[in-house]
C-alpha cells in the first residue's frame, strides 16, 4: 500500500523493498538535512497535484468503475479487472 501511495505522489525513490533498505534510506535522510528537505517539499507538492488527492477526479473514476461493474453484473459476465481510463 504504501509504495502505491508513494508512486502515485511520484516519489518512488522512498519505496524500499527490505526491512536493511528502510533502515538504509532513513539514515541517509536523517544524515542529509537537504534531501530530506527537497522530499518533503516534493510531497508538499505533488501530494496536491495528484489524481489521488483530486476528488472531483477521483469521484468520476470510482462512479465510472461502479457503472462498469454494475453493467458487467446485467449483463451476467464474470468479474474482471476494469480499468478506468483518465478523464
Amino acid at each position: 500500500m504504501a509504495a502505491s501511495l508513494l508512486t502515485v505522489t511520484h516519489l518512488p525513490e522512498l519505496i524500499t523493498t527490505t526491512l536493511a533498505d528502510y533502515e538504509a534510506l532513513a539514515i541517509e535522510l536523517a544524515n542529509q538535512p537537504s534531501k530530506l528537505k527537497a522530499t518533503k517539499e516534493k510531497l508538499a507538492h505533488n501530494r496536491l497535484s495528484t489524481p489521488l488527492s483530486n476528488t472531483p477526479l477521483f469521484t468520476r473514476h470510482i462512479e465510472a468503475a461502479y457503472t462498469e461493474m454494475y453493467e458487467r453484473y446485467q449483463s451476467d459476465m464474470p468479474p474482471d479487472y476494469i480499468y478506468v481510463a483518465d478523464m
